[in-house]
């Protein structure tokens, strides 16, 4: 199961505190807005094309209510004619124009959710920041929120633009044919397209951010519940998560409820302020005919006018209420995007390490911990691993030995000292290209829901038959994999659990040998295996290892008379160094541990 974790680790690379501050004030619905920059030009054309869709639907009825009200009078054929060809063409155009509007905005709108989520790929990937996050709280952001980024763009950016720009001209239109008219469907239309939609994204911005929230508590909980199933089931704990997850729905349902009682006011409250609009306007028409303000023929393009013109303001009511749950989605969405980075980047991009070079690895004087305040994980450590050879860091639980390995995979950056790779510094180079040189296999390695052959290829896509077969034997699997009646095919199923754990670390091991690193860095290979399976899996892993600098991080002695040199790491500090027999000979840690 996910668990809760503290927050991000201080970092020189997070950028200037005062840019980030300014970046963290400003506005998530501005924020959200602001990535469709590049594709301003489309929401702009899309803008139009609304406009002038609205705008057909208000003339056509326009138009209409001129030719019924002047059929009476006998006019000319062909004013009839005309009118009869506008009322087709705005018909037509209607449709046309929002059919375009719609392929405009959506396909700009799309392209622009398509590069948001790359980019909060790439910033997962750049900043390692899964375990900030509980899984199904990240599957949530990466989801529902960053899906909000689209319902903002289609429905909250282009509706109230195309408003302004039609709600404009129809009271222009209506003022030039009676002022007073003009004047109460203006007031109309900023009562029914600002103020209703200002209360409604005022009622909704609570249940909205509330309803962000339970969304993400009730997606933790279901991925919580998933994962753990079988813990869950082997303590009896299955009913009590159950009711977890129906109180993180029914949460969720109540917010519903609420964000739908405010949609349901706001509906009514517009089509409230629309017929008292139109009434106003027939009354004020009335007068106006009665003292020969102006015609019959005008009384009907008002009152028919006015009418049609709601339809322009008719969405906002709804995006408005929205408001809320998207501005908490977009909050959600940028506390991924502005998490700071794991790793500073280097001074000089594009900067590669010479495959010819030495594969000596030499730590000196490494600093690290996990915030100001926090004590050193690694406090001064200092270290070699001569090119080809093993070397073992081992100590108890905490003692900072994944640290080191996070550093060397370049997951972390030192807060002092240098860790070298042939001498250079390994944060002068991109990050992608350290781990292209150095390769790893993690305590718990993730075997992906596929066939054996596809979980191997994540090393190098390209590799053929006969390289994975040689990577397989060099992680002893081979063996396995041909008694498989698929062989390569076989599906491992979802975490792998259609291997043993020796089998997961042996497919793990052949994924890092098939990257085909010059450092391999095996952290905690045998930290879940029992006992008789772990001194198999140490031989193999061993026996893979040789020809690479291997770096074997432990708290456990098995298979380490078979290593070149062996590192004992406490509290963050090398305490004793040396081969196997010489720890076992001398007091500590070590020889305390091998005689048990």
């Amino acid at each position: 199961m996910s668990t809760e974790t503290t927050g991000a680790a201080a970092s020189p690379a997070a950028g200037h505190p005062k840019a980030d501050g300014r970046k963290r004030r400003r506005d998530p619905l501005l924020r959200m807005i602001g990535l469709a920059r590049p594709r301003g030009g489309r929401f702009a054309l899309g803008v139009l094309l609304g406009a002038a869709a609205t705008g057909s639907g208000v003339a056509l009825l326009g138009v209409a209510a001129w030719m019924l009200a002047t059929a009476a009078d006998h006019p000319s054929i062909t004013a009839l004619s005309v009118a009869v060809v506008a009322t087709r063409a705005l018909g037509v155009s209607k449709g046309v124009a929002r059919y375009l509007e719609r392929l405009v905005t959506h396909d700009a709108a799309f392209r622009t959710l398509a590069e948001v989520r790359v980019r909060v790929y790439e910033r997962l990937a750049a900043t390692e920041p899964f375990g900030r996050f509980r899984s199904g709280d990240l599957m949530s952001r990466l989801v529902n929120d960053t899906e909000a980024t689209l319902d903002l763009l289609v429905r909250g950016l282009t509706p109230p633009l195309v408003s302004v720009v039609t709600g404009g001209a129809t009271v222009l239109f209506l003022t030039v044919v009676y002022v007073p008219g003009g004047l109460l469907l203006a007031a109309g239309l900023l009562l029914a397209g600002l103020a209703v939609p200002l209360a409604a994204a005022a009622l909704g911005r609570g249940p909205g951010e509330r309803e962000a929230r339970a969304r993400g508590k009730l997606s933790t909980t279901l991925v919580d519940t998933l994962q753990g199933a079988p813990d869950l089931v082997a303590y009896g704990a299955m009913d009590r998560q159950v009711a977890r997850v129906h109180e993180a729905d029914a949460e969720l349902t109540r917010v519903a409820r609420r964000d739908a009682a405010t949609l349901g006011m706001s509906a009514g409250a517009g089509a409230l302020i629309t017929g008292l609009t139109v009434w106003g306007a027939l009354f004020l028409g009335v007068l106006a005919v009665a003292d020969g303000s102006i015609g019959a023929t005008a009384l009907a393009v008002l009152v028919l006018t006015t009418l049609a013109a709601f339809e322009i303001v008719a969405p906002l009511p709804a995006v408005a209420a929205r408001l809320g749950s998207i501005r908490a989605s977009g909050e959600r969405l940028f506390g991924v995007l502005d998490t700071p980075p794991g790793i500073a980047p280097p001074a000089r991009e594009g900067l590669e390490i010479d495959p010819e070079a030495d594969a000596t690895v030499r730590v000196r004087d490494l600093r690290v911990r996990y915030g100001p305040e926090e004590p050193w994980a690694l406090d001064g450590v200092d270290l070699e691993i001569p090119a080809g050879a093993t070397v073992a860091v081992v100590g108890p639980s905490g003692a900072g030995k994944s640290t080191l390995a996070s550093v060397l995979l370049r997951f972390r950056d030192p807060d002092g000292g240098r860790v070298e790779i042939g001498g250079a510094d390994i944060t002068g180079y991109p990050a992608d290209e350290v781990r292209r040189v150095v390769s790893g296999v993690p305590q718990d390695p993730h075997v992906f829901a596929s066939t054996l052959r596809e979980n191997l290829r994540l090393a190098r896509p390209g590799a053929e038959d006969d390289e994975l077969w040689s990577a397989l034997r060099r992680a002893r699997l081979a063996g396995e994999v041909e008694a498989m009646p698929k062989g390569l095919d076989t599906q491992v199923g979802s975490h792998g659990v259609g291997l043993s754990g020796g089998m997961r670390q042996r497919l793990a091991l052949a994924r890092a040998v098939l990257a085909a690193p010059r450092v391999l860095v095996l952290d905690e290979p045998t930290a879940h295996l029992d006992p008789d399976t772990r001194d198999g899996v140490v031989e193999d892993l061993l026996a893979a290892a040789r020809g690479f600098s291997t770096l074997l991080i432990t708290h456990d002695l098995t298979g380490l008379d078979r290593v070149d040199r062996i590192y004992v790491v406490r509290d963050g500090r090398v305490l004793q160094s040396g081969t196997h027999e010489e720890l076992l000979a001398e007091p500590g840690w070590y020889r305390a541990v091998g005689v048990r």
